[in-house]
């Protein structure tokens, strides 16, 4: 492909990308504004008028912090790409650094950097601004700083020996490195997997054995009902951050552990906790995990191989405004480019992935209304929309691209119809 055929083909799936994204968030202001004045009827009765009004006004606020980071972040590509950025960037640490290992490393660390940081503002603004506003945000800026660099270290400690075998797998591995490169990612997210509940999750959070004797005779038959081990129950402290509640299973094989914030079973019911739970091992008894580990590393394999063959095509680098070195060491510039253009090019895909997730969502519930009263898990789910702030009226093109739990009406009539 010539290099300026795929410059303007990257051009049209930028445009398109941002205007799809800026069309479909202007369409979910408008429509949860339209319904900001009425309760849907199926909620008239739970949740009040002026709650209702505080999840719109939430979720508009979020959701024009999102465009200016569409549009911020867009500019960012072309800046990087078509701009030279990169190779601006390229140059400068090769003068440096050299083509090494070292120098491609400074490369990519360079590019996540500059990222990280532009997103930074937006973090602070949607944490200590709209978080703040609404009622959400517990967290001081002493914790905001300490976990993002927590977040750096750890990013560095893990990322950069990984990056180090996949650019060496790339210029010693011949001409398959995407296949030996594809094990190695596979074998680093289970490991990933293993270590995250016992280790890096308590890097940032506390967490604390289950005390409450009779919940957790609760939670203990359920799971044995549901063929269910786990390596133990805990307290998360999430409301040192926020005052949303959730809870999650976490972890592999033996490390698996259940996770309870502790904002959730301040406001919830013995039986509606055990409802939520009931539907959290849905997804472990319809196997949705597993199904989705799969999906995930059979498209990293797809995405590799087709790196492995962009890594020898000239107008991939050209068409994204970078000159490749002739005499080599252009593993790094592939890495970046790849990761940069990729989103914009797999964007509609996004689609698919949202309409399963809420496919399994639906399962999940069908199954926890199997072991548990399922008018139980339609309390939680309202107290936990109204705590929340989760709009009850989204906009239905914005829910088909975006949202991975079906919208609450739908989700609670299913339940209805169980109850």
């Amino acid at each position: 492909m010539p290099t300026l055929y795929f410059t303007v083909l990257f051009v049209i799936a930028v445009v398109a990308m941002v205007g799809t994204k800026l069309w479909l968030a202007s369409r979910q202001i408008r429509f949860v504004a339209r319904h900001r004045e009425e309760v849907p009827s199926q909620f008239a009765g739970t949740i009040a008028l002026a709650a209702h009004q505080r999840a719109a006004d939430y979720t508009v606020e979020r959701t024009r912090l999102t465009m200016i980071e569409i549009v911020v972040g867009a500019a960012v590509l072309i800046g990087l790409t078509l701009l030279g950025g990169v190779q601006a960037l390229d140059l400068a640490i090769t003068d440096w650094l050299g083509r090494g290992y070292l120098g491609q490393i400074a490369l990519v660390a360079a590019v996540i950097a500059i990222t990280s940081a532009i997103d930074l503002p937006f973090d602070y603004y949607r944490q200590f601004v709209i978080e703040q506003r609404f009622g959400f945000n517990r967290m001081s800026l002493r914790i905001f700083v300490v976990d993002r660099v927590k977040g750096v270290l750890l990013g560095a400690a893990f990322g950069l020996p990984l990056l180090f075998v996949v650019l060496w797998l790339m210029n010693q591995a011949g001409s398959f490195w995407w296949l030996w490169t594809w094990i190695v990612w596979v074998v680093f997210q289970m490991l990933v997997l293993v270590l995250y509940p016992s280790f890096i999750a308590p890097l940032f959070n506390k967490f604390e054995p289950l005390r409450d004797e009779a919940l957790k005779s609760r939670i203990e038959a359920l799971m044995k009902r549901c063929g269910f081990a786990a390596k133990g129950l805990f307290v998360m402290d999430g409301s040192r951050r926020s005052a949303h509640g959730n809870a999650y299973f976490t972890g592999f094989g033996a490390a698996k552990r259940i996770v309870f914030f502790d904002t959730l079973l301040a406001r919830l019911s013995g039986s509606e906790i055990e409802a939520v739970l009931a539907h959290e091992l849905g997804h472990f008894k319809r196997r949705h995990v597993i199904k989705r580990m799969l999906v995930t590393f059979a498209l990293s394999l797809a995405m590799l191989a087709l790196l492995g063959w962009l890594t020898q095509q000239v107008w991939f680098y050209e068409g994204l405004g970078v000159r490749p070195s002739l005499v080599g060491g252009n593993s790094a510039l592939a890495l970046v480019l790849f990761f940069l253009a990729l989103p914009v090019f797999v964007f509609f895909v996004t689609l698919l992935g949202s309409l399963t997730s809420r496919k399994h969502e639906f399962e999940a519930d069908a199954f926890a209304a199997t072991q548990t009263d399922a008018q139980d898990l339609v309390n939680a789910l309202v107290k936990l929309y109204e705590d929340n702030a989760s709009t009850l009226t989204p906009d239905p093109l914005y829910t088909a691209f975006y949202y991975s739990h079906p919208p609450a009406s739908q989700r609670i009539d299913r339940l209805l119809r169980y109850a």
